[in-house]
């Protein structure tokens, strides 16, 4: 059968987006940064070459719309990255987009903003599906700089656009194509991933309260010392975990801050970020369960007070089954005996637009499992075959589900 997709202009389009905001290897573009807007109005071009409309809207959404009648798929993924990190991050499922659109397929391209959550989490899918409201974009800041987000906006030009949400009744669906972001297909020799699910990810911060002391005359047995009791904590997560977990749980703390965090002072207060993930609502309800009777233990058995704050609890998004068999069907004519079924460890937009549309994901290997580093990398020929599974499935089902896959103009 004969490749719907342009392989060559495809990675062109992916090298030529590399070279904005190159870091190395991979790029530096957090979200609305110059470098970011840059690529936006790139992908603008590129799209607008096609014959489309392209616009960004008021939160920095890039949208590439399909001419001609009948319902469109929408595609797409991120565009700006973790900073000093990878090539292809979201990036890849962007410009595959734009490779379907050139391919003729009735798609939609879509560009979410801050996937990586440089100001917010999911701010440009969640806008799209009617979940972002005015207070919050007025709250919010950024994560390493300080800017408040309306700030950003304003610099990258965007202050006082709309922003966009889905219209009613265009889309049968929304496909992402992304880097694995692990290393378990490559570790298998494998091509290509149909993901099964989103994970959730729960996130808490653990409180730590003891008493602030010197650290040279206090003595051991006075001391209500808050990062010896919050070492206990984790030792005791790591040791439990593991015996109420799925197969596929993953659990981390991401910070440890000590309060003063000074060399001769006995920390008198001590803050945990902890969070776990899994794609099955039961497992993520039983782990926190066993989390909340392990602050409950170190409480009780003191010295230091210990309290657990629910930061956030998501839900997992499934993936559409007939999506997904679309998907498989593609994959097996591309690449027979080398894919599998998987789930998504880490989080995307595409389990925000499953809220609104049904939606599926195809991954593809991460050479040794590397992501959000600059050193991030895959095989160019798997590149090319996640894209050309991407478009098969495309046009399977667009025509099967009501939409049109000729060429259109």
């Amino acid at each position: 059968m004969a490749a719907l997709i342009d392989a060559a202009t495809f990675l062109a389009d992916l090298d030529h987006l590399r070279t904005i905001g190159t870091y190395k290897t991979g790029v530096h573009r957090p979200t609305y940064s110059a470098d970011d807007m840059r690529a936006r109005h790139w992908l603008c071009e590129r799209l607008l070459a096609l014959g489309y409309q392209a616009e960004i809207d008021g939160i920095g959404n890039v949208f590439g719309w399909c001419p001609g009648p009948g319902p469109k798929l929408l595609v797409g993924s991120h565009i700006e990255s973790q900073n000093y990190a990878g090539w292809l991050d979201g990036a890849l499922g962007v410009v595959a987009g734009v490779a379907l659109a050139r391919a003729g397929l009735a798609v939609d391209v879509a560009a979410w903003a801050d996937e990586e959550g440089h100001y917010l989490g999911f701010p440009g899918s969640r806008s799209f599906i009617g979940q972002l409201d005015e207070a919050e974009i007025d709250a919010a800041e950024g994560r390493y700089s300080g800017k408040k987000l309306r700030e950003a906006l304003a610099e990258a030009g965007l202050a006082g656009r709309p922003r966009l949400t889905c219209p009613e009744g265009r889309h049968i669906g929304f496909l992402e194509m992304h880097i694995e972001q692990g290393g378990t297909l490559d570790r298998a020799g494998e091509q290509i991933g149909v993901v099964t699910g989103i994970v959730a990810i729960w996130q808490y911060k653990l409180h730590v309260t003891g008493q602030q002391n010197h650290a040279g005359t206090t003595t051991m047995a006075e001391r209500r010392d808050a990062g010896a009791a919050a070492v206990r904590l984790i030792a005791a997560i790591e040791r439990e975990y593991p015996k109420i977990c799925g197969p596929r749980s993953v659990w981390t703390v991401g910070r440890i801050t000590l309060d003063p965090g000074a060399a001769s002072i006995i920390p008198g207060g001590a803050e945990i970020l902890f969070q776990h993930r899994d794609v099955e609502m039961d497992v993520l309800e039983r782990m926190q369960a066993g989390l909340e009777r392990l602050v409950a233990e170190e409480h009780a058995r003191g010295p230091c007070d210990i309290r657990l704050e629910v930061v956030t609890r998501a839900t997992p998004a499934l993936c559409d089954p007939a999506m997904m068999a679309a998907l498989d069907r593609a994959a097996e004519q591309v690449a027979p005996g080398k894919w599998r079924r998987m789930p998504s460890g880490a989080g995307h937009d595409a389990q925000y637009l499953a809220q609104k549309m049904p939606a599926a994901m195809l991954f593809v290997p991460s050479i040794g499992g590397i992501s959000h580093h600059w050193s991030e990398d895959t095989r160019r020929e798997d590149l090319v075959a996640g894209c050309e599974v991407l478009a098969r499935a495309a046009q399977d089902l667009l025509a099967n589900r009501g939409g049109w896959s000729s060429t259109h103009g």
